[in-house]
């Protein structure tokens, strides 16, 4: 399959199959990696592969994945949008909880954007709305970070089509990422929605419960490849908006993913994987 490729925001066109940085940190998403050299091979291979959009956030370490990143890319090639994150914090590994104050939202845009060395950062996401928090506040510091050239694009994650019409009405949304993938498709209306708008939907956890899933396991089975093949060219076929980032922290892995790029699935199994 020859994914092409999808604007964000106007402006920034990018291949339509990326990369997630989540990975690249320790267990749980916490700390630095066993070793730091092999997730800068991953993040430099990533490239070689085709991808030149690469998905992080403040909260993947915390700050690791962002450091990771600038010591195995920069200078930044000009092709190469690093989207990041904002509005999460830690309390330890696989610990997660929101803070969507404007005075840390606003730290946090200044703190990404030292540690990946930028001086806009092209796409900034709201990480997860904070429910002690109106979004509407929320939204606008990510307004204001935009109007001060801070930010390049303004995108959400984990919202609902309700929240993002709410946004839309105090900043133009570039993006919306939220979980999406054979055995979770609760987004499946916002993704039309995305598409019928102009919006990239980026669908985290993308190849979630692929080995597990009846239909991907026969269809691959039909094919010779494994079933996050046919996870990632179901997304690609989903919709022109889906901008899918498969994430890893080993080299052999991240080839694996890409291999998905080859196959071509039939009318007949795009169908089924539908109705499954």
């Amino acid at each position: 399959m020859a994914p092409g490729t999808i604007t964000i925001g106007g402006d920034l066109e990018v291949n339509r199959f990326a990369f997630g940085a989540m990975r690249i940190t320790g267990p749980g998403i916490w700390g630095p990696p066993a070793d730091r050299e092999e997730a800068h091979a991953v993040l430099r291979r990533a490239l070689e592969l085709g991808a030149n959009f690469i998905d992080t956030a403040d909260a993947y370490g915390p700050d690791v994945s962002e450091d990771l990143i600038a010591e195995a890319l920069a200078p930044y090639r000009a092709d190469l949008v690093i989207a990041t994150k904002g509005g999460l914090l830690r309390g330890g590994p696989n610990n997660w909880f929101p803070d969507g104050h404007p005075e840390h939202l606003r730290e946090a845009c200044d703190g990404s954007l030292r540690r990946l060395g930028l001086e806009q950062i092209p796409l900034y996401q709201l990480h997860r709305p904070d429910p002690a928090v109106p979004f509407a506040d929320s939204v606008g510091t990510f307004a204001e970070l935009k109007a001060e050239g801070k930010v390049g694009h303004v995108g959400l994650s984990n919202v609902s089509a309700e929240q993002l019409r709410e946004a839309q009405g105090i900043v133009e949304v570039a993006s919306v990422q939220n979980r999406y993938n054979l055995t979770d498709r609760e987004s499946e209306g916002l993704i039309d929605a995305c598409a019928e708008q102009g919006v990239a939907f980026i669908p985290w956890a993308p190849i979630r419960g692929a080995d597990e899933h009846p239909v991907a396991r026969e269809v691959a089975a039909a094919h010779g490849v494994p079933p996050i093949h046919v996870a990632i060219a179901y997304l690609l076929a989903r919709s022109p908006a889906m901008l899918p980032i498969a994430g890893t922290g080993s080299v052999a892995h991240l080839e694996e993913n890409f291999g998905a790029l080859f196959l071509e699935l039939t009318d007949d199994e795009l169908g089924r994987l539908r109705a499954a």
